[in-house]
């Protein structure tokens, strides 16, 4: 399948990524995107990634660490092929403890760690005030800080890719159909394509939720960010600060930012003090993805061949997305099945 014409419907993350990989493989690229790269999820503002905790380990935690292993080369990649910058960068997360029973819980899980992470980073507790360049409030006046987790600019991701992606000849087309001529169509079309796969195989195949974010001013340099009961805090290279984000099932206008934001960015402000008097400079609300499993489906497409889905990113797509990439190439490639349990089709349909 080298030289192979592949076509991947969908310029968010996980098409971009795939057709990335497929473009340094020898494979001819056609991304065929309805609106603008980034249009959905991808053109979000938070660009968390982070490790499962490390207890009750299982095939799903185990690749998302090996994603987080594999971002850095990933990215750096990208930024030498196209020249731009995804705005990686591995500084950490650190999260506050509520009381005495939750730091003994987060010290039990550092041998999880230990474990499970195999040396790549650190879960440790420690006293709020002992991070350099961060001050934040932690009720028990200790936090988890962990060395595994890291960041991306998903607008500059999805920038940074599409320079690579044309450095590399491939073709990026503004439409909603396939080109004639594909030897392979891959389907990366977020909500809308997992309803689409939904009715094809009179079955659900998953929901949009909607996430509210937003950006503050603030420039907080080498900070990690902070995960505080859901909420996350994200400094950025830019000088500035993303906070996020809901879970919405029901709404009534996916674009819309509401009162449920503004409590987000209260939090904020009462976790981390450095953002009590920044601005705000952005509001953001997307729908994302979520499949059935809430893991990303990855796999042909039933009844269509030479068709395959690569959907359902929901809060990880950032995350996974260099992961999948690997998996979809050697699959449409290579005929290699390298697919992770639970992340396939029939890991998604009802009996």
């Amino acid at each position: 399948m080298t030289m192979a014409r592949i076509a991947v419907m969908g310029a968010g993350v996980l098409g971009l990524c795939a057709a990335f990989r497929l473009a340094q493989r020898g494979a001819r690229i056609t991304v065929v995107e309805r609106a603008h790269p980034g249009a959905g999820a991808s053109g979000g503002v938070v660009g968390a990634l982070a490790p499962h905790v490390p207890e009750g380990w299982n095939a799903k935690k185990q690749v998302q660490f090996e994603s987080l292993l594999a971002a850095a080369p990933f990215w750096a990649g990208v930024a030498r092929i196209g020249g731009g910058d995804p705005g990686y960068a591995r500084l950490g997360r650190v999260q506050p403890l509520t009381d005495k029973a939750a730091i003994d819980r987060a010290r039990a899980r550092a041998e999880g760690a230990r474990t499970h992470w195999q040396g790549h980073g650190l879960w440790q507790v420690v006293p709020a005030g002992s991070l350099p360049g961060l001050r934040l409030r932690s009720p028990s006046g200790q936090v988890v800080h962990d060395t595994l987790s890291a960041r991306i600019s998903p607008r500059g991701a999805v920038a940074a890719l599409v320079a690579a992606l044309r450095r590399l000849e491939a073709t990026l087309e503004t439409g909603s159909a396939p080109p004639p001529r594909a030897d392979a169509v891959i389907w990366a079309t977020g909500a809308d394509g997992l309803a689409d796969l939904g009715r094809d195989l009179g079955t659900g195949m998953g929901a949009a939720v909607k996430g509210q974010a937003a950006r503050l001013a603030c420039d907080m340099p080498g900070a990690p960010q902070i995960f505080a009961d859901g909420l996350h805090i994200v400094p950025h290279a830019d000088g500035t600060v993303a906070i996020g984000s809901t879970s919405e099932r029901a709404f009534d206008d996916p674009e819309a930012t509401d009162d449920q934001l503004d409590a987000l960015i209260a939090r904020a402000r009462r976790v981390c003090p450095d953002l009590a008097a920044s601005p705000v400079v952005e509001r953001w609300a997307g729908l994302r993805a979520r499949a059935p499993s809430r893991a990303p489906i990855l796999g042909p497409w039933p009844g269509r061949p030479g068709h395959y889905v690569l959907n359902g990113g929901f809060k990880i797509g950032f995350a996974l997305a260099p992961f999948l990439a690997d998996r979809i190439a050697d699959l449409v490639l290579d005929g290699r099945d390298t697919i992770p349990e639970g992340f396939r089709v029939s890991d998604n349909l009802r009996p």
